[in-house]
C-alpha cells in the first residue's frame, strides 16, 4: 500500500473521529430506560441451553447475555462493583407461568415467614405454589479488553450467596490511608476479577463464582462511569427485567 494512500485513510479516520465525537449520543433521543437491556452476566452450567445450542459454549464459561459473547471461566472477567440490591423473588413453578417474576419482594420483606418446605426439596414455598429465591443482584462495570467498561448484572441465588456474601465482606473490608487516616473507600473505586471453577456436594455438582480482588481503579473516565451507574442505581433510574430460570446455577439435582 502506498504512503499517500495510508496517510488519507489515517486523515479519514481522524476526521470521522471528531464528527463522531460532536455527534455523541444522536438518534438515542427517544429512548427511555424500558427500552434497554442490562446484560446479565451468567455462569453457564450443563443444564444452560446456550451449552447444547452453541458448539462455542461450555459448562463454566461466562455468557453477556445481550452481546451473546463467552469468557473463559478460568481466566475469567474484570468488574467494577458499583451497587448492591437484595430481593425475594416469586416464581411459578417451572415449566409454568410466563417466565417474569410474578412479584419482586425488597430485603426488608417477611415473605419467607409466609413459606414453607417439603420433604427433601429446600425450596421456600408460597401457599399458592409458587416459590421464593433469595437473590443477590450485584450491579457492576465489565471491563471489557478493549478497557471499556459496560453496565451489567451478576445475579448470585442458592449456593453462591456465601459467595456474595463473603464479596461483600471482602469489599467492607478495603481501607484506604487519606489526610485523615484510614478510610472505606467507595465500592466502585475497587476492580475484582471473577472466575468460575466446579463445585460439588452429596446433592450433585454445578459451577460456581471465585471473586479476587485487583485493586483500585486507576483511569478517572472509568472511575466516573462506575459512579455514575451506582448514582443511576440507587436513584432508581435502572431498571432490570428478571426473567425465569432459563440459566440454572445449580444442576437440577441440587437444592435451591
Amino acid at each position: 500500500m502506498a504512503k499517500t494512500e495510508v496517510a488519507t485513510k489515517e486523515t479519514t479516520a481522524v476526521a470521522l473521529a471528531s464528527d463522531f465525537e460532536a455527534d455523541a449520543a444522536s438518534g438515542f433521543e427517544g429512548m427511555q430506560q424500558d427500552d434497554f437491556a442490562l446484560p446479565f452476566l451468567r455462569l453457564l452450567t450443563t443444564t444452560s441451553p446456550e451449552v447444547s445450542e452453541n458448539e462455542n459454549a461450555r459448562p463454566g464459561m461466562i455468557l453477556n447475555s445481550v452481546s451473546g459473547q463467552l469468557y473463559d471461566g478460568k481466566k475469567g472477567i474484570t468488574v467494577i462493583p458499583c451497587a448492591y440490591v437484595r430481593q425475594y423473588i416469586e416464581w411459578a413453578p417451572r415449566g409454568s407461568g410466563s417466565g417474569a417474576p410474578i412479584q419482586i419482594y425488597p430485603a426488608t420483606s417477611d415473605i419467607l415467614s409466609r413459606t414453607h418446605r417439603e420433604p427433601g426439596d429446600n425450596k421456600d414455598y408460597l401457599d399458592n405454589g409458587n416459590y421464593i429465591e433469595n437473590t443477590a443482584n450485584h450491579y457492576v462495570m465489565l471491563i471489557n479488553d478493549d478497557g471499556m467498561p459496560e453496565p451489567a448484572l451478576i445475579v448470585m441465588k442458592s449456593t453462591q450467596l456465601k459467595k456474595s456474601r463473603k464479596w461483600n465482606s471482602m469489599m467492607q473490608t478495603v481501607k484506604l490511608m487519606g489526610k485523615n487516616g484510614p478510610f472505606t473507600p467507595a465500592m466502585y473505586s475497587q476492580m475484582y476479577r471473577l472466575t468460575t471453577q466446579a463445585e460439588s456436594n452429596d446433592k450433585g455438582k454445578w459451577f460456581g463464582w471465585e471473586v479476587e480482588r485487583i485493586g483500585s481503579i486507576e483511569d478517572m473516565n472509568v472511575y466516573q462511569a462506575a459512579k455514575q451507574f451506582a448514582s443511576q442505581i440507587t436513584a432508581g433510574e435502572v431498571k432490570v427485567k428478571h426473567e425465569g430460570d432459563t440459566v440454572v446455577e445449580d444442576t437440577s439435582s441440587v437444592p435451591f
